[in-house]
């Protein structure tokens, strides 16, 4: 049985043809991932099944769910399915919130525009906590800036599946999230696609978060569809060219020489950095967070560091006081041996190359905005650069050019980096010591491999065990096969 059947889906904006006789079907119940590079077409797959495509765009070919013409129907026939039957999660939810409402009602309006007459308050209680937050823990009067990435995820998730639609698309849903709150998202969808019966289009260009979810994986490149197969299958005999290049950058490691750490560049100690919360009465004590807990680091000139931790752990607040853009309530921060304070002139600049000056931002590709980035960190050769979550947006093969761009700069010019992410593979590539974060404390310091091959702290085996391994999934995946 066939859920949902695309067949030669052309697209074209402006004149220009973005989409390519695309086709493949999808089964209730089943998971299908749609990986590729940027641009090479998913999202513009995902948009023609949803029909939203921008103004301008002309489609031809056809889009059955259950068998029915999506072409056929008028806009307020597609807003009567949008919700109902057809189901996205976008893949930055603070987009696709509005953040002047609640949690609440913004999943009860999607109940109330398709169910009049239902109990829409008590139905987005039910979603919410098949999403993963009860109303007990998470109350519907919340609103979206009061959650942390991976829970306002779950709401965009407790919309787009309150009324358990036919067919559920998620694009790039897990991006942004560290790796044990992507690795609970990831078990929702599964869970909520086997629990309904429905069908989940995953598109991401991470291939080891596609191959522990998908079922069957079509490759895309540019506008095409270059392959097809069941996951196992497809991952172990890759036919195309296109398909082995895409997992060999989703494992690339950039070439690195080494060289022996010289004095510290940067050097923080006894760092606290606390945020006030609400009051909870008019005359109740005011209490505070502490984002950060009395941490003492130092980056030693040569050496590439990593932080890691889940989101909201402390390491963005670390990274922007030792950039001095946040105030420290005690501590200090040296960079070269210099007190560093917030508004110090002298160390911390930036600036645009002549040649990109007349041009803007979106005129160049993802890649090519975080290469101008790293120009702009780099044009006035500083002794240590700071790297939040520089790759984590980027498709695997833009990806690996980076790390490439990285390494080589970081040997020509000999710069340290202080790299936040949570992608561990990526830290594994391009680091040579690695700090573990936790609740604003560094609970494990240490080299790279040791800390990668034989973690001492629970919550370091923790973070390793929730990171996707393309190799490891796809061997699961044959020994749940065997008979």
């Amino acid at each position: 049985m066939t859920l949902l059947s695309i067949r030669n889906l052309n697209v074209s904006i402006g004149g220009t043809q973005v989409l390519h006789d695309v086709g493949f079907d999808i089964a209730p119940g089943e998971v299908v991932g749609v990986v590729g590079e940027s641009g090479s077409g998913k999202s513009m797959t995902a948009l023609s099944t949803m029909r939203l495509l921008p103004r301008g765009a002309a489609m031809t070919g056809r889009i059955l769910l259950d068998g029915e013409d999506l072409g056929a129907r008028t806009e307020p026939g597609m807003c009567a399915l949008r919700g109902d039957r057809l189901g996205m999660v976008f893949q930055e939810p603070m987009t696709a919130l509005n953040p002047l409402r609640t949690i609440g009602a913004q999943v009860a309006e999607v109940i109330a525009r398709h169910r009049p007459g239902v109990d829409a308050e008590a139905e987005a209680a039910q979603a919410l906590t098949r999403a993963g937050l009860p109303p007990a823990q998470f109350p519907l009067t919340r609103y979206p800036h009061d959650l942390s990435g991976g829970q306002r995820q779950r709401v965009v998730i407790a919309t787009a599946t309150a009324l358990r639609p036919r067919l559920l698309i998620a694009d790039e849903p897990t991006t942004a999230l560290d790796v044990t709150t992507q690795a609970r998202i990831l078990d929702l969808l599964r869970g909520l696609a086997a629990e309904d019966g429905a069908g989940l289009m995953m598109i991401t260009h991470d291939l080891a978060v596609v191959a522990g979810i998908a079922d069957r994986i079509v490759i895309m490149k540019d506008g095409r569809v270059e392959e097809i197969g069941e996951t196992t299958q497809l991952f172990r005999q890759m036919r195309r060219p296109y398909t082995r290049a895409l997992f060999e950058a989703s494992t690339h490691k950039p070439s690195r020489h080494g060289r022996a750490p010289g004095a510290p560049v940067a050097e923080i100690d006894d760092a606290i950095r606390d945020y006030p919360l609400p009051r909870r009465g008019i005359f109740a004590k005011r209490e505070a967070f502490r984002a950060v807990d009395h941490v003492s680091l130092a980056v030693r000139s040569g050496e590439n560091v990593g932080l890691v931790g889940e989101s909201g752990c402390g390491k963005s607040t670390l990274s922007r006081a030792l950039l001095a853009l946040e105030p420290l309530q005690g501590g200090s921060v040296r960079i070269t041996g210099r007190d560093f304070a917030t508004g110090d002139p002298d160390i911390r600049r930036d600036g645009l190359s002549p040649a990109d000056a007349a041009r803007y931002p979106h005129e160049f590709s993802g890649g090519q905005r975080q290469r101008i980035a790293i120009a702009r960190a780099l044009v006035t050769a500083p002794k240590l650069v700071v790297l939040d979550e520089a790759v984590s947006a980027l498709d695997v093969s833009v990806r690996a050019r980076i790390l490439d761009l990285l390494a080589d700069l970081s040997e020509r010019l000999s710069v340290s980096y202080l790299f936040i992410s949570h992608d561990l593979h990526v830290v594994r590539a391009i680091t040579d010591r690695v700090m573990v974060m936790q609740a604003g404390k560094i609970v494990e310091d240490g080299a790279t491999e040791d800390i990668f091959a034989n973690p001492q702290h629970p919550y370091t085996r923790q973070l390793l065990a929730a990171t996707p391994d393309l190799e490891a999934a796809l061997a699961a995946r044959e020994a749940r096969a065997e008979p």
